[in-house]
Formats: C-alpha cells, structure tokens, sequence
C-alpha cells in the first residue's frame, strides 16, 4: 500500500500504537513457567479489550492470534502448551486489524538471562532490521534494505533465512513488494514515497535452511541452531523513514 490519503495514514497509526501495545503486553507475560498457548490466549483478552481482530486469524488455516516461536523455531511458530524455560528465546509475532488496517510486527526476548551466543544473536537480529530500516527511503530499492540486513548477520557470524521476505502491508496482511532478508544494492522494487513496509529479517545460528514442523507451520532451522526475529512496520520517505511499530527503545530481555 501507498498512502495518499490522511485518513488512511491516520487509522494506520491508530492500529500500529494499539499493536506495539498488546505486544508489549505481551512481552511483560514473558516468564518461566508460562507456555506460550497462555500467552496467545492474553493476546485474544487484549484484542477484545481494544476492539480489534487479531489479523493471522483471517489467514486461511491459521487458528491462533499471535506465532510464537521459541529457540530454533524461526517463525511461524504455533503456540504450543510446553512451559517456557530460563535462557529460552521467545519470537512473539502478532499483528490486528483495525479499521481495515492491519500490523504485523515481532520482537524478541530472552527468558531471563541468556548465554553469551544467544545474547549475541538477539543483538545482531534487532541491529540487522534497525539499520536495514534506515534504508526505506524514497530512490532505493528493496534490494538496499535486504542487503544491509543480510551484511549485519554474517558480520556477526550468522545467517539469514531466505525463504521467507519482509512485505508490503496496509489493507492486505501480505502486500507487494516483497522485501526479502538479502539483495543487492540497487536491485528489486523502487521504493517510492508513502510505500509500506514490514521490514522482517529471521537471523539464525545456524545454515540458513529449515525443516517445516509435522503441524505445518512452525519452520525450525535444520540443524536445531537458536533463531530471532524481529520485524518493524515502516513508511517509506524523502530523506528519513517513519517507524511505525517503534519499539527501539525496548529491552531484549525478560527479568
């Protein structure tokens, strides 16, 4: 989607501080003990509380209102009923419909505190989709974006996942253009002023290639090494691009 209108621009801010919202709640509910089914149901209490539909529930087969995915899940991951342990990583992936506008964003946390790899691959998740940001402005491609945030995993010494792209969103979930996790400088689709993106990069310890779980949805990396995930909601813009769903100023961990 292009915004063009205030009005739409205008509900599509509404819908994106009612989303950092929940998931910030979300968050909170973070700890060991808790399995993430409880917290998927917390998200449906709040979408109720804000008068909102949550969006991966309009996907076709999909029966939860948020993916949540823990350890070597990268995405897409069902919540299941298995307690949460300390040191896990927890992807908590969640958008809504507003006023026909939809989010999709995801962040990740630690459950308490973490080991000196996996606290290097959180960081280098959120500095991959932060400074690949950066890049969503008006004369460069998706190509820019996709190949900052591969350079910023394998500096650090990890990979990205290539089957699955960032997007464009709006009044769809999924929208064109495609923003895959790597490119080339100057390649993919034009970025042009008011364009909306969500700029999502899944950051693995491990090669790059997953397996698909037996319920058909959550994507494990191959060889069981640790995932991250963090996704941002982005304007396209002339010189410095709007974040959205800004939860920059968010602590990675859960103590």
């Amino acid at each position: 989607m292009i915004l063009t209108k205030a009005k739409d621009e205008k509900i599509l801010r509404e819908a994106c501080d009612i989303s950092v919202s929940i998931l910030q709640k979300l968050g909170k509910e973070i700890r060991e003990g808790i399995t993430p089914l409880e917290i998927d149901q917390k998200a449906a209490y709040w979408c109720r509380s804000y008068n909102v539909e949550p969006a991966f529930k309009r996907v076709d087969g999909f029966n939860y209102h948020t993916c949540i995915s823990v350890n070597d899940v990268a995405v897409h991951g069902l919540p299941t009923d298995i307690p949460l342990k300390k040191g896990d990583l927890v992807s908590i992936d969640f958008g809504i419909v507003h006023k026909g506008m939809y989010t999709d964003h995801c962040w990740t946390w630690s459950v308490g505190k973490t080991n000196t790899k996996n606290l290097k691959l959180l960081k280098a998740g959120r500095e991959a989709v932060e400074s690949a940001s950066n890049y969503a402005v008006v004369g460069n491609h998706t190509g820019d974006i996709g190949h900052e945030m591969e350079r910023v995993a394998k500096e650090n010494g990890f990979n990205v996942l290539r089957i699955f792209v960032g997007h464009g969103i709006g009044k769809t979930l999924h929208d064109l253009p495609d923003v895959p996790a790597f490119g080339k400088k100057g390649k993919g689709t034009l970025l042009v002023d008011g364009m909306v993106l969500c700029i999502e990069c899944q950051v693995v310890d491990d090669s790059g290639d997953v397996k698909i779980d037996a319920d058909g949805w959550s994507a494990r990396t191959k060889n069981g090494g640790n995932a991250v995930m963090f996704e941002y909601m982005v304007i396209v813009r002339k010189d410095t691009p709007e974040i959205l769903t800004d939860t920059r100023d968010w602590n990675i961990f859960v103590v």
